[in-house]
């Protein structure tokens, strides 16, 4: 089976274990069915722009250049939460985008990776946000309705929790002994006073279960860098947005955009 499309970040489903689909053109490949089949994708040219041009190449995050600069989609404050202005009326590239995307609920949330981390998600985003950074677990610490609000307390926490992951750790599955419910007991304790009163009252942790039936000892990244490129082997499993095979891990998300043939045998 042959398909060709301009990949795009894998969709996911929650359940006992976690379900990944991925969209290539007009068809539909549900991943976890292609564990333990070969699998060879080759980059075959030309990059589909978050815009939907085609384009040589792709600047970041699956912007273009001239994109990524001008779009309210990749302004700085969704990077960085404590930028928005939104809620003081001022734009940045776009009020009325930035009113929609920066004016609604958003979480503040532990999530264990390789590590506890802080994060913060609109609430629309929970839990698809914690599959996709591949958290074993995550709990609720903050909603606030804004997300000046979310990224000051997250700012707050930084002195306290990371806000990265090491994601050759969590693909070999380092985790922490540190436990969530203590950790969020630290964080609510660190938080200024005035953003006490978003903290979520619930303490349920999610937990995450992903489909790998071998899990790496060694961390290979596989990656195209020139028309033709490709890489060919068998699939072992799938966690955050990695593809886990036997000939290394394929980060399908810092592939948006590149257009690639994809065969499964």
């Amino acid at each position: 089976m042959r398909f060709t499309g301009p990949l795009r970040k894998m969709s996911t489903q929650y359940g006992e274990t976690i379900r990944y689909a991925l969209k290539l053109g007009e068809d539909m490949l549900f991943v976890n069915q292609l564990i333990g089949k070969t699998i060879r994708i080759q980059f075959v040219g030309n990059h589909t722009c978050f815009c939907g041009s085609v384009v040589p190449e792709v600047y970041r995050q699956n912007f273009c250049k001239e994109c990524f600069f001008s779009k309210p989609e990749a302004s700085p404050s969704i990077m960085r939460p404590e930028l928005s202005q939104a809620h003081l009326g001022i734009a940045d590239r776009d009020l009325e985008f930035e009113k929609r995307m920066q004016l609604q609920p958003h979480l503040v949330y532990l999530a264990k990776t390789d590590r506890i981390k802080v994060g913060v998600t609109r609430n629309t985003q929970m839990p698809y946000r914690w599959m996709d950074q591949g958290a074993r677990q995550a709990i609720i610490l903050l909603e606030t309705p804004n997300r000046y609000l979310a990224g000051e307390a997250e700012v707050a926490l930084k002195d306290h929790f990371t806000d990265k992951t090491s994601w050759q750790a969590m693909l070999k599955d380092l985790g922490t002994d540190a436990q969530l419910g203590e950790s969020k007991e630290i964080a609510l304790a660190a938080l200024p006073p005035h953003l006490k009163k978003y903290s979520e009252v619930s303490n349920k942790i999610w937990d995450f279960h992903y489909p790998i039936v071998h899990q790496p000892e060694k961390i290979k990244s596989i990656s195209f860098k020139q028309k033709g490129d490709q890489w060919e082997g068998e699939l072992f499993g799938i966690r955050g947005q990695y593809l886990i095979t036997s000939v290394g891990v394929f980060n399908v998300r810092s592939h948006e955009g590149f257009m690639v043939e994809v065969e499964v045998r």
